[in-house]
């Protein structure tokens, strides 16, 4: 049966594995390069304060690769759900041979065990492969990301560190299991990319944020929380807060963040403005006509000052960088009772009902 699995299997993880050859050689080669840089740059600016600035500018200059690598991390997985496991059955079934395979001495179950096993066991080390060298070269861009593509934030998250090992045999047994219910490859891999594609979004948005409880705290304003001020036509105040960053908690994925006053009430609306996407406005009653707050005294920074003596608040709910690891082993976990669960399904199935 290893031989065998191994003839059927020998074209598909030879392509996977020269394209992985290749990522990973030209991402070995960049590497250390790329961490040189930022070491240079953390040297340079770290005497005059000026690294916000460096990370802008080092992100940057590195945005499209990093996005890239990341996309590659997030659809190898479900590459490997529809091409290896939603056709490991149905191919057999539409070929008519399970009819022979199936009634020789090899029974279903040790049929299945091997497919499953060995090329389960490659689909893993694929996506995990894939995961950990990325996330070696990524490292030093991921100290400088915007706080919306931290390694917490939910489109990073999944393509760093084991997780992608997880969602790669989840998605091949869900395949070979979707296959064995569909019985036809197309529609098998079609629901397959379906039923994977929501899963992987309603984890981030409904289970991982509870994982551990989230922390709580309040923070002043300041510029790693705050996108800018304005005052349009001499109204009242507007705060851009952003809402993916609390001051002193970098690579934080924040859950939830408001704008409070001095009695700990939330303010709730502005003055009709936008602005960008990570961003809430709200309107403050602060002088705009004359003081820190002017026109005059904005660029100088002391209406921020003022902000903040007038006891005006972030408050923010947030699960921090330092829970990335105990994040990666228990999504990973649950990844992997929901493959030995599916794994369960198929070997009854294949027994039960298959004929």
């Amino acid at each position: 049966m290893i031989w065998l699995t191994w003839r059927q299997f020998r074209g598909s993880a030879a392509m996977t594995a020269a394209v992985l050859v290749v990522l990973a050689t030209v991402l070995t080669l960049t590497g250390p390069d790329l961490a040189s840089r930022y070491a240079a740059g953390i040297t340079a600016c770290t005497p005059d304060g000026t690294c916000h600035d460096f990370f802008d500018r080092f992100f940057g200059e590195y945005d499209i690769p990093f996005l890239a690598l990341t996309l590659v991390v997030l659809v190898l997985p479900a590459l490997i759900g529809l091409f290896w496991g939603a056709p490991l059955v149905t191919r057999e079934l539409e070929a008519g041979t399970h009819l022979l395979v199936w009634n020789q001495s090899v029974t279903r179950g040790r049929w299945l065990a091997v497919k499953l096993g060995l090329i389960g066991l490659a689909a893993v080390i694929a996506a995990g492969a894939c995961g950990l060298v990325v996330t070696w070269w990524s490292d030093p861009l991921d100290r400088s990301a915007v706080p919306e593509l931290a390694m917490m934030a939910p489109l990073v998250f999944g393509a760093r560190g084991i997780a992608p090992m997880g969602y790669a045999a989840f998605a091949f047994v869900l395949g070979v299991t979707v296959g064995m219910l569909v019985r036809r490859t197309l529609p098998a891999m079609a629901l397959t990319l379906a039923v994977f594609a929501v899963i992987q979004l309603a984890v981030p948005l409904l289970v991982r944020p509870h994982l551990m409880p989230p922390v709580t705290g309040t923070f002043e304003i300041n510029r790693e929380n705050m996108d800018g001020l304005g005052a349009p036509r001499g109204g009242s105040l507007q705060i851009f807060l952003r809402t993916s960053a609390v001051p002193g908690h970098a690579g934080a994925w924040v859950l939830s963040s408001r704008l409070v006053d001095p009695s700990g009430r939330t303010i709730s609306g502005g003055d009709g403005s936008s602005g960008p996407s990570s961003t809430i406005v709200r309107a403050v009653p602060v002088p705009t006509t004359s003081g820190p707050c002017s026109p005059q005294g904005l660029p100088a920074g002391g209406c921020v000052a003022e902000i903040n003596r007038l006891g005006y608040r972030q408050r923010a709910s947030y699960q921090p960088l330092e829970r990335f690891w105990p994040f990666q082993w228990i999504e990973t976990g649950i990844y992997a009772l929901l493959t030995l669960g599916l794994a369960w399904s198929s070997f009854w199935w294949i027994r039960r009902r298959l004929s």
